[in-house]
């Protein structure tokens, strides 16, 4: 293994020397800006809601999606919430991994003893915890620390509101897409897990007599996330914790920043080459890690700002109903409010369904069950904290004015954060490092999925996706080729198409799965 890697990192360092010419990284933007501009406006195409606001197609596929399985499955979010929990600390363990078939010294019908047994529910490479704390890696990241900021810019604390709604919605996109990544995951021969909406809108749609459209939907969507996890699920995440770091210890120089991207290369190399056992080993220690940083340094500061609290929170409701100068009133503000919240958690993306389907589980519904925990605490609890902080030290609005897009989201946290808590700056940097690592580790992992599923399932492919995705983050780290990461980022987005396509004609399996294993714990009576 340590050859391996020395050897990988030997072909990454001459390859990527000319990542110190400036020049050269402009010259690609620019080259590939008509083509991220003419992708993103295809993806994000603007549909028109009244008040001069406009809202991508995407998203609000999106969020019909959440608001309608949702009612179909009897709001699921709300429902079996406790149940969802019980299942991560392992209320259920013994009835998700049951043994069947006849026991050892047991006769048979014929009289004659067998000395084997039929294990079930065993398939599966990682825990229910580490599956959650992997998808959670992939989604709890920036997007909680600038992308709030940005959210009440634009919108006021009502934005927040908005947000909390969406992700609570988006709760049962969840549940529906990773109930269905672990019912049609295939395993492999060695036992390793290969799952996601490759393969439950390739095998499921084959089962509703839709084989041909599952396909091509399978393709499409694997593509995207190869595409996605190479840009926004890593040149984006590398630049991004290349410029907090750098900036914090006032290197400006790109050498800095191919140190800094040699050395998140190398971390990144050392995890993903033992695949989805050891992203899960390494994500569960570090979600709860980074998470807990910053939720702490939140309750410090609402804390001390406790009598404003309910102050902040009078000012997120009636900022919700009662828009006054922003940009397209309620609309508007409803609007921003649910972008952020998608951008954020990604419920209905199908990104998650592809750390799911590694778990150990015999119940495909178990898994769902433990998913729709994923936007509660990535929008509804991280997001909120971040929103309250903000709200409660922007009173003399010396932070961001409302109604004019934030320049530096990052920043706005920061300095809401600094407000209180001087050395914050340095606690965020090491809490962006951890988010866009952890990030990256997830999308490796996705990316990898959809890779193997085009090109098969060798050896000679699975470095090569490993490789590729190592440069990746040297480049990231050195060279912020924007046009290349938005049309990444916009692949991201379009991976709900097919996905969302495969979750309409599907949720019948899904309400199968949910009534089998309520049944199984006792909730439903047979």
């Amino acid at each position: 293994m340590n050859k391996r890697l020395l050897t990988l990192l030997l072909m990454i360092v001459p390859m990527f020397t000319f990542a110190q010419e400036k020049g050269l990284a402009e010259k690609i933007n620019e080259g590939f800006q008509p083509i991220a501009d003419a992708w993103g406006s295809f993806v994000f195409y603007p549909v028109k809601l009244g008040g001069g606001v406009e809202m991508p197609l995407v998203i609000i596929m999106l969020l019909a999606a959440g608001l309608i399985f949702t009612i179909l499955f009897k709001f699921v979010n709300i429902r079996l919430f406790p149940v969802s929990i019980n299942i991560v600390r392992g209320k259920y363990d013994d009835v998700d991994h049951v043994t069947s078939g006849v026991m050892a010294g047991d006769p048979t019908p014929g009289g004659d003893a067998i000395e084997t047994i039929r294990v079930e529910g065993e398939e599966g490479e990682v825990s229910h915890f580490q599956a959650l704390t992997a998808a959670l890696s992939g989604t709890v990241g920036l997007g909680n620390i600038a992308g709030v900021a940005v959210a009440l810019s634009l919108g006021g604390p009502g934005a927040t509101f908005w947000m909390i709604m969406a992700g609570l919605i988006g709760m049962s996109s969840k549940f529906v897409e990773c109930t269905l990544g672990v019912k049609y995951r295939d395993v492999g021969e060695d036992g390793t897990i290969y799952g996601g909406p490759m393969y439950y809108l390739k095998k499921g749609l084959a089962d509703v007599g839709k084989s041909t459209l599952g396909k091509v939907l399978a393709v499409i969507f694997a593509v995207m996330v190869v595409g996605g996890s190479f840009g926004g699920g890593n040149m984006f995440q590398a630049n991004q914790a290349a410029q907090q770091f750098t900036s914090m210890i006032g290197a400006d120089s790109l050498s800095a920043a191919l140190v800094f991207g040699l050395i998140m290369a190398a971390l990144v190399a050392i995890v993903i080459i033992g695949g989805i056992k050891r992203i899960g080993n390494i994500t569960e220690k570090i979600v709860p890690f980074m998470v807990g940083i910053y939720f702490l340094a939140a309750i410090v500061i609402l804390a001390a700002n406790f009598s404003h609290i309910g102050s902040a929170f009078g000012q997120i409701i009636d900022g919700a109903f009662n828009a006054k100068g922003i940009s397209g009133g309620l609309l508007g503000v409803l609007i921003i409010g649910f972008q952020r919240a998608a951008f954020s958690n990604e419920a209905g993306v199908g990104s998650a369904a592809i750390a799911h389907s590694a778990v150990k589980t015999k119940y495909p519904a178990s898994e769902g069950l433990v998913a729709l925990l994923e936007p509660f605490i990535d929008t509804v609890v991280v997001c909120t904290m971040t929103a309250l902080v903000i709200i409660i030290t922007n009173g003399d609005g010396s932070i961001m004015t409302y109604g004019v897009k934030s320049p530096d989201g990052v920043l706005a946290t920061s300095k809401a954060f600094a407000s209180v808590i001087p050395w914050f700056p340095y606690v965020l940097t090491l809490a962006v490092v951890l988010f866009a690592f952890s990030t990256m580790l997830s999308w490796s992992y996705y990316g990898l999925q959809g890779w193997m599923f085009l090109f098969g399932r060798s050896k000679a492919s699975d470095y090569a996706y490993k490789i590729l995705f190592c440069l990746f983050v040297i480049v990231g780290s050195v060279a912020s080729l924007g046009a290349v990461t938005d049309f990444s980022d916009a692949m991201i987005f379009a991976m709900a198409v097919p996905n969302v396509i495969g979750l309409f004609f599907l949720f019948p399996k899904v309400r199968e799965e949910l009534s089998k294993y309520l049944k199984a714990i006792g909730v439903l009576k047979a």
